[in-house]
């Protein structure tokens, strides 16, 4: 695995990733956004747990930082998500020599990645479309608008809010979806379960593409999993992003 650091996608933010690429052909890339409360994390940390795992299987990972709500109010998250999916796109498959790209992220990342696929404002002010995308993997993310984001409006966080900052709010304003594969645990944060339930019913009610929505219940705590490994020394996390990989490929 070769690993090319702290490289910029935003000139004008400075906001920089992380590639891990493969020794030998690159079959996918995967971009990743790492959870924090879109106040904290960091891409570093949340992609060495998986990121062996999947070059080893010929996935490139773009590990990616972006502005918290302490920097930049929103939408500068979602929009640091767009410009480096583009960059992925564009400067990130000179590294890969493969066009084929996953979107995803835990809880915020899962939250941004959500936004992406469903706000198709954000990537089209770089010229894509979700439908650009091979998928999204939308891990522990927050459907309605994100507890953080509106505790810095100052409402309290434990509303559940659907206006143009949640995902849920613009599911069925486009003609179609990529596929998605949503994670959730069954003992995750207060409602997180139940509004990931309640997502994948809207597409649903919207007849949306039965065979491209996938959703997989892990057990326990709110990303437990992605610390997991099994008693073959694999992640439990990784495992699940090449298994939906493989199947849309």
């Amino acid at each position: 695995m070769q690993i090319l650091k702290n490289i910029v996608y935003n000139t004008e933010t400075g906001m920089i990733l992380d590639i891990y690429l493969p020794e030998g052909e690159t079959r996918a890339s995967f971009l990743y956004m790492h959870g924090g409360g879109l106040v904290g994390g960091s891409h570093e940390t949340a992609a060495q747990a998986f990121a062996p795992y999947l070059t080893s299987h010929g996935i490139a990972v773009f590990a990616i930082r972006y502005r918290f709500l302490t920097e930049a109010p929103y939408p500068a998250c979602v929009e640091d998500a767009a410009a480096a999916v583009a960059f992925a796109k564009t400067e990130g498959v000179k590294y890969t020599k493969c066009e084929k790209l996953f979107v995803g992220g835990s809880s915020a990342g899962g939250y941004l990645s959500m936004m992406l696929c469903f706000d198709g404002r954000f990537l089209a002010r770089h010229g894509l479309t979700p439908l650009d995308m091979e998928g999204f993997i939308h891990d522990a993310g927050q459907p309605t608008c994100h507890f953080n984001e509106l505790k810095h409006r100052g409402i309290d966080p434990r509303r559940v809010i659907v206006d143009e900052r949640a995902p849920l709010y613009h599911v069925g304003t486009a003609a179609g979806y990529p596929p998605m594969f949503f994670i959730v645990s069954d003992d995750d944060m207060k409602n997180r379960y139940e509004q990931t339930k309640l997502m994948v019913s809207t597409l649903h009610h919207f007849e949306c593409d039965a065979s491209k929505i996938t959703m997989q219940v892990m057990h326990g705590r709110h990303c437990q999993y992605n610390a997991r490994i099994d008693e073959d020394g694999n992640p439990a996390f990784g495992k699940l992003i090449l298994s939906f990989v493989e199947t849309v490929l």
